[in-house]
Protein backbone atom coordinates (compact mmCIF):
# COMPACT_ATOMS: atom_id res chain seq x y z
CA UNK A 1 0.00 0.00 0.00
CA UNK A 2 1.69 3.20 -0.63
CA UNK A 3 2.36 5.67 1.74
CA UNK A 4 -0.02 8.53 0.55
CA UNK A 5 -2.53 9.11 -2.22
CA UNK A 6 -1.26 12.54 -2.96
CA UNK A 7 2.08 12.69 -4.52
CA UNK A 8 2.04 16.08 -5.25
CA UNK A 9 -0.25 18.00 -2.66
CA UNK A 10 -0.16 21.77 -4.49
CA UNK A 11 -2.87 20.23 -6.83
CA UNK A 12 -5.36 20.00 -4.21
CA UNK A 13 -3.80 23.14 -1.37
CA UNK A 14 -1.66 25.79 -2.53
CA UNK A 15 -0.34 29.31 -1.19
CA UNK A 16 -0.35 32.21 -3.62
CA UNK A 17 1.34 35.73 -3.49
CA UNK A 18 0.57 38.20 -5.90
CA UNK A 19 0.56 42.36 -5.80
CA UNK A 20 -2.92 44.23 -6.58
CA UNK A 21 -3.19 46.53 -9.60
CA UNK A 22 -6.82 48.22 -8.41
CA UNK A 23 -8.00 47.13 -11.71
CA UNK A 24 -9.20 42.98 -12.85
CA UNK A 25 -6.19 40.46 -13.00
CA UNK A 26 -6.08 36.82 -13.10
CA UNK A 27 -4.27 35.22 -10.13
CA UNK A 28 -2.98 32.05 -11.79
CA UNK A 29 -0.18 29.45 -11.04
CA UNK A 30 -2.33 27.75 -8.30
CA UNK A 31 -2.71 24.17 -10.24
CA UNK A 32 -6.43 23.86 -9.88
CA UNK A 33 -9.86 25.85 -9.73
CA UNK A 34 -9.60 27.58 -6.62
CA UNK A 35 -12.97 26.24 -4.71
CA UNK A 36 -12.24 28.08 -1.64
CA UNK A 37 -10.19 31.62 -1.75
CA UNK A 38 -8.86 32.81 2.07
CA UNK A 39 -7.49 36.06 1.01
CA UNK A 40 -5.26 38.68 3.62
CA UNK A 41 -3.56 42.20 2.54
CA UNK A 42 -0.36 41.56 3.83
CA UNK A 43 0.96 45.54 3.71
CA UNK A 44 1.16 48.72 3.28
CA UNK A 45 -2.28 51.13 4.14
CA UNK A 46 -3.94 48.28 3.10
CA UNK A 47 -2.36 45.74 5.31
CA UNK A 48 -4.87 46.42 7.95
CA UNK A 49 -8.32 45.17 5.80
CA UNK A 50 -10.23 42.02 7.32
CA UNK A 51 -9.59 38.39 5.56
CA UNK A 52 -11.79 37.20 3.35
CA UNK A 53 -13.41 33.62 2.31
CA UNK A 54 -14.71 33.56 -0.96
CA UNK A 55 -16.22 29.71 -2.20
CA UNK A 56 -17.73 28.13 -4.94
CA UNK A 57 -20.33 26.91 -3.18
CA UNK A 58 -21.59 30.44 -2.11
CA UNK A 59 -20.67 31.71 -5.42
CA UNK A 60 -18.29 35.04 -6.88
CA UNK A 61 -18.72 37.98 -4.74
CA UNK A 62 -20.23 36.27 -1.49
CA UNK A 63 -17.53 37.49 1.19
CA UNK A 64 -17.32 36.33 4.59
CA UNK A 65 -15.03 37.56 6.93
CA UNK A 66 -12.81 35.15 9.60
CA UNK A 67 -11.96 38.03 11.66
CA UNK A 68 -15.76 39.93 12.24
CA UNK A 69 -18.81 38.14 13.05
CA UNK A 70 -20.42 39.71 10.38
CA UNK A 71 -23.02 37.96 8.23
CA UNK A 72 -21.82 37.14 4.87
CA UNK A 73 -21.41 40.49 2.06
CA UNK A 74 -22.42 40.76 -1.73
CA UNK A 75 -18.91 42.57 -2.95
CA UNK A 76 -18.82 43.14 -7.01
CA UNK A 77 -15.39 43.78 -7.74
CA UNK A 78 -13.53 40.85 -5.44
CA UNK A 79 -13.39 37.46 -6.77
CA UNK A 80 -15.47 37.64 -10.02
CA UNK A 81 -14.73 33.77 -11.42
CA UNK A 82 -13.36 30.47 -10.53
CA UNK A 83 -10.57 29.49 -13.23
CA UNK A 84 -8.96 26.39 -14.42
CA UNK A 85 -5.81 27.85 -12.47
CA UNK A 86 -7.11 30.19 -9.81
CA UNK A 87 -9.84 32.87 -10.22
CA UNK A 88 -9.78 36.52 -11.40
CA UNK A 89 -10.63 39.36 -9.36
CA UNK A 90 -12.31 43.04 -10.16
CA UNK A 91 -10.88 46.46 -8.65
CA UNK A 92 -11.63 45.75 -5.25
CA UNK A 93 -10.82 48.07 -2.75
CA UNK A 94 -8.78 46.44 -0.42
CA UNK A 95 -9.43 42.78 0.75
CA UNK A 96 -8.19 41.32 -2.98
CA UNK A 97 -6.80 43.66 -5.32
CA UNK A 98 -5.63 47.28 -4.43
CA UNK A 99 -3.21 49.13 -6.70
CA UNK A 100 0.19 48.02 -5.17
CA UNK A 101 -0.65 46.43 -2.00
CA UNK A 102 0.63 42.47 -1.17
CA UNK A 103 -1.45 40.03 -0.75
CA UNK A 104 -1.51 36.18 0.36
CA UNK A 105 -3.89 33.59 -0.59
CA UNK A 106 -5.04 30.27 0.83
CA UNK A 107 -6.32 27.65 -2.02
CA UNK A 108 -8.23 24.87 -1.85
CA UNK A 109 -9.59 22.12 -4.66
CA UNK A 110 -13.28 20.46 -3.62
CA UNK A 111 -15.12 19.11 -6.55
CA UNK A 112 -14.85 22.19 -9.07
CA UNK A 113 -18.79 22.39 -8.76
CA UNK A 114 -21.13 24.44 -6.86
CA UNK A 115 -22.47 21.55 -4.60
CA UNK A 116 -25.14 18.50 -5.33
CA UNK A 117 -27.80 17.84 -3.15
CA UNK A 118 -26.97 15.75 0.18
CA UNK A 119 -29.23 13.92 2.15
CA UNK A 120 -27.55 11.73 4.33
CA UNK A 121 -28.43 13.58 7.16
CA UNK A 122 -31.64 14.42 9.21
CA UNK A 123 -31.02 18.15 7.14
CA UNK A 124 -30.56 18.08 3.46
CA UNK A 125 -27.53 19.99 2.66
CA UNK A 126 -25.78 21.26 -0.40
CA UNK A 127 -21.69 19.43 -0.68
CA UNK A 128 -18.92 20.43 -3.02
CA UNK A 129 -16.51 17.49 -1.84
CA UNK A 130 -13.25 16.09 -2.84
CA UNK A 131 -12.92 12.61 -1.04
CA UNK A 132 -9.44 12.15 -1.76
CA UNK A 133 -7.96 15.34 -0.04
CA UNK A 134 -10.46 15.05 2.86
CA UNK A 135 -12.29 18.41 1.92
CA UNK A 136 -15.65 19.77 1.71
CA UNK A 137 -17.82 22.86 1.76
CA UNK A 138 -21.39 22.03 3.00
CA UNK A 139 -24.04 24.30 3.02
CA UNK A 140 -27.21 24.46 4.53
CA UNK A 141 -29.97 25.72 6.08
CA UNK A 142 -30.64 25.59 10.39
CA UNK A 143 -33.49 23.99 11.79
CA UNK A 144 -33.35 25.07 15.28
CA UNK A 145 -33.39 21.40 16.58
CA UNK A 146 -30.68 19.44 16.99
CA UNK A 147 -29.66 17.33 13.47
CA UNK A 148 -27.26 15.93 10.85
CA UNK A 149 -25.61 16.76 8.26
CA UNK A 150 -24.06 15.41 5.33
CA UNK A 151 -20.50 16.16 4.54
CA UNK A 152 -19.58 14.15 1.72
CA UNK A 153 -16.02 12.82 2.28
CA UNK A 154 -16.53 9.44 3.20
CA UNK A 155 -14.51 9.43 6.12
CA UNK A 156 -14.21 11.43 9.47
CA UNK A 157 -13.61 15.12 9.74
CA UNK A 158 -11.32 16.04 12.21
CA UNK A 159 -11.75 19.93 11.99
CA UNK A 160 -15.08 21.55 11.16
CA UNK A 161 -15.36 25.12 10.62
CA UNK A 162 -19.05 26.95 10.19
CA UNK A 163 -20.17 30.15 9.93
CA UNK A 164 -23.77 31.51 10.34
CA UNK A 165 -24.27 33.53 6.39
CA UNK A 166 -27.31 35.10 7.14
CA UNK A 167 -26.53 36.55 11.04
CA UNK A 168 -24.02 38.33 12.27
CA UNK A 169 -22.23 35.35 14.59
CA UNK A 170 -19.83 33.68 15.54
CA UNK A 171 -17.02 31.54 13.68
CA UNK A 172 -17.67 28.09 15.52
CA UNK A 173 -14.73 25.42 14.87
CA UNK A 174 -15.23 21.21 15.93
CA UNK A 175 -11.71 20.08 16.13
CA UNK A 176 -11.19 16.38 17.14
CA UNK A 177 -8.73 17.18 20.37
CA UNK A 178 -11.23 19.80 21.85
CA UNK A 179 -13.90 17.01 21.20
CA UNK A 180 -17.62 17.36 20.63
CA UNK A 181 -18.73 18.28 24.41
CA UNK A 182 -16.54 22.08 23.74
CA UNK A 183 -15.94 24.41 20.58
CA UNK A 184 -13.55 27.27 19.67
CA UNK A 185 -13.99 30.23 18.01
CA UNK A 186 -12.18 31.48 14.53
CA UNK A 187 -12.75 34.74 15.37
CA UNK A 188 -11.51 35.23 18.87
CA UNK A 189 -8.74 34.82 21.41
CA UNK A 190 -11.08 32.64 23.37
CA UNK A 191 -9.90 29.07 25.08
CA UNK A 192 -11.92 26.09 24.36
CA UNK A 193 -15.60 26.33 25.92
CA UNK A 194 -17.91 23.37 27.28
CA UNK A 195 -21.00 23.52 25.58
CA UNK A 196 -23.54 20.93 24.58
CA UNK A 197 -25.28 23.17 21.88
CA UNK A 198 -22.90 23.73 18.95
CA UNK A 199 -22.40 19.62 18.73
CA UNK A 200 -24.95 17.84 20.24
CA UNK A 201 -22.08 16.10 22.25
CA UNK A 202 -21.85 14.37 19.16
CA UNK A 203 -18.62 13.49 17.36
CA UNK A 204 -18.89 14.06 13.22
CA UNK A 205 -18.75 10.52 11.54
CA UNK A 206 -17.37 9.11 8.33
CA UNK A 207 -20.87 10.29 6.72
CA UNK A 208 -22.42 13.17 8.78
CA UNK A 209 -21.72 15.72 11.41
CA UNK A 210 -23.88 16.88 14.04
CA UNK A 211 -25.15 20.23 15.08
CA UNK A 212 -27.08 21.40 18.14
CA UNK A 213 -29.72 24.42 18.55
CA UNK A 214 -27.18 27.30 18.79
CA UNK A 215 -27.15 30.05 16.78
CA UNK A 216 -23.77 29.79 15.32
CA UNK A 217 -24.43 25.96 14.16
CA UNK A 218 -28.14 25.49 13.30
CA UNK A 219 -30.29 28.58 14.34
CA UNK A 220 -34.52 28.43 12.74
CA UNK A 221 -34.13 29.21 9.18
CA UNK A 222 -30.55 30.54 8.93
CA UNK A 223 -28.12 29.86 6.34
CA UNK A 224 -24.69 28.51 6.88
CA UNK A 225 -21.66 27.44 5.55
CA UNK A 226 -18.91 24.59 6.58
CA UNK A 227 -15.74 23.64 5.75
CA UNK A 228 -14.97 20.30 6.57
CA UNK A 229 -11.69 18.80 6.94
CA UNK A 230 -10.65 15.16 7.23
CA UNK A 231 -7.21 14.00 7.46
CA UNK A 232 -5.34 12.17 4.88
CA UNK A 233 -1.63 10.39 5.15
CA UNK A 234 0.62 12.53 3.29
CA UNK A 235 -0.92 15.15 2.69
CA UNK A 236 -2.99 16.95 6.02
CA UNK A 237 -2.85 16.66 9.89
CA UNK A 238 -4.98 17.41 12.17
CA UNK A 239 -3.81 17.05 16.40
CA UNK A 240 -2.47 18.90 19.34
CA UNK A 241 0.76 19.32 20.93
CA UNK A 242 2.23 20.55 24.41
CA UNK A 243 4.15 23.46 24.86
CA UNK A 244 7.53 23.12 26.56
CA UNK A 245 8.34 27.04 27.20
CA UNK A 246 11.45 26.99 25.23
CA UNK A 247 13.10 28.48 21.91
CA UNK A 248 13.73 25.10 21.38
CA UNK A 249 9.98 24.35 21.19
CA UNK A 250 7.94 21.11 21.05
CA UNK A 251 8.33 19.37 17.53
CA UNK A 252 5.61 18.07 16.24
CA UNK A 253 5.25 15.14 13.71
CA UNK A 254 3.04 15.31 10.60
CA UNK A 255 4.86 13.43 8.34
CA UNK A 256 5.28 15.63 5.46
CA UNK A 257 7.17 18.86 4.62
CA UNK A 258 4.27 21.35 5.98
CA UNK A 259 2.85 23.66 3.24
CA UNK A 260 0.52 25.84 5.68
CA UNK A 261 0.16 25.50 9.47
CA UNK A 262 -2.73 27.07 11.67
CA UNK A 263 -2.13 27.04 15.21
CA UNK A 264 -4.33 28.23 18.66
CA UNK A 265 -4.10 27.14 22.20
CA UNK A 266 -6.89 25.57 23.49
CA UNK A 267 -6.41 25.53 27.00
CA UNK A 268 -6.05 28.95 27.99
CA UNK A 269 -7.45 31.96 26.51
CA UNK A 270 -5.67 34.81 25.38
CA UNK A 271 -3.94 33.68 21.91
CA UNK A 272 -4.26 34.30 18.36
CA UNK A 273 -4.83 31.65 15.33
CA UNK A 274 -1.53 32.03 13.89
CA UNK A 275 -1.15 31.17 10.10
CA UNK A 276 2.16 30.84 8.45
CA UNK A 277 3.39 29.27 5.17
CA UNK A 278 5.97 28.51 2.90
CA UNK A 279 5.95 30.95 0.03
CA UNK A 280 5.46 33.79 2.86
CA UNK A 281 8.67 32.17 4.01
CA UNK A 282 10.74 30.54 2.20
CA UNK A 283 13.63 28.99 4.52
CA UNK A 284 13.85 28.78 8.15
CA UNK A 285 13.06 30.36 10.59
CA UNK A 286 9.37 31.29 9.70
CA UNK A 287 8.96 34.64 11.29
CA UNK A 288 6.22 35.79 8.66
CA UNK A 289 2.57 35.86 10.82
CA UNK A 290 -0.76 36.45 10.19
CA UNK A 291 -4.13 35.66 12.42
CA UNK A 292 -7.22 34.92 11.23
CA UNK A 293 -8.80 36.46 14.65
CA UNK A 294 -7.80 39.96 13.74
CA UNK A 295 -7.04 42.23 10.74
CA UNK A 296 -3.97 43.64 11.60
CA UNK A 297 -1.13 43.67 8.62
CA UNK A 298 1.86 41.39 8.54
CA UNK A 299 4.35 40.96 11.36
CA UNK A 300 7.93 39.56 12.15
CA UNK A 301 8.47 37.10 15.25
CA UNK A 302 10.38 33.68 15.19
CA UNK A 303 7.11 30.83 15.08
CA UNK A 304 8.40 27.63 13.56
CA UNK A 305 10.93 25.98 11.57
CA UNK A 306 9.40 23.50 8.72
CA UNK A 307 11.25 20.39 9.01
CA UNK A 308 11.22 17.04 6.49
CA UNK A 309 8.83 15.69 8.34
CA UNK A 310 6.61 18.17 10.80
CA UNK A 311 7.25 21.39 12.57
CA UNK A 312 9.35 22.97 15.26
CA UNK A 313 8.34 26.01 17.61
CA UNK A 314 10.74 28.51 17.71
CA UNK A 315 9.32 31.06 20.66
CA UNK A 316 8.56 30.26 23.93
CA UNK A 317 5.60 32.96 23.75
CA UNK A 318 2.36 32.26 25.26
CA UNK A 319 0.45 32.24 21.45
CA UNK A 320 2.48 29.19 20.33
CA UNK A 321 4.74 27.15 23.13
CA UNK A 322 3.70 27.89 27.00
CA UNK A 323 4.94 25.41 28.76
CA UNK A 324 2.27 22.76 30.03
CA UNK A 325 -0.68 24.24 27.38
CA UNK A 326 -2.11 22.39 24.61
CA UNK A 327 -2.34 23.66 21.23
CA UNK A 328 -4.48 22.15 18.62
CA UNK A 329 -3.33 22.70 14.69
CA UNK A 330 -4.35 21.80 11.08
CA UNK A 331 -1.49 21.47 8.66
CA UNK A 332 -1.27 20.73 4.97
CA UNK A 333 1.76 19.30 2.90
CA UNK A 334 4.39 20.91 0.38
CA UNK A 335 5.72 17.37 0.02
CA UNK A 336 5.07 14.10 1.96
CA UNK A 337 8.17 12.08 3.48
CA UNK A 338 7.55 9.04 1.17
CA UNK A 339 6.00 9.44 -2.51
CA UNK A 340 6.72 8.43 -6.27
CA UNK A 341 6.89 11.76 -7.51
CA UNK A 342 10.60 11.90 -7.20
CA UNK A 343 10.33 15.33 -5.33
CA UNK A 344 11.81 14.17 -2.32
CA UNK A 345 10.84 16.11 1.41
CA UNK A 346 14.34 17.59 2.04
CA UNK A 347 14.81 19.48 5.60
CA UNK A 348 14.67 23.63 4.82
Amino acid sequence: MAYTDIDKPSDYFNTKLYTGNGSTQSITGINFQSDMVWTKARSGTYGTQDHAIIDVVRGVTKTIRPNKTTAEGTETNTITSFDTDGYTIGGDNGKFNQSSTEYVSWNWLADNTSGSSNTDGSITSTVSANTTSGFSIVSYTGTGSAGTLGHGLGSTPKMIIVKCRSDADTWAVYHENVGATKYMELDTTAAEQVSTQPWNDTAPASSVFTVGNWSATNGSSRTYIAYCFAEKKGFSKIGSYTGNGSTEGTFVYTGFKPAFVIYKKSSASGSDWIMVDNKRNTFNVLNKELYSNVSTAEGTVDLLDFTSNGFKCRRSHTSQNESGQTYIYMAFAENPLVGTNDIPATAR
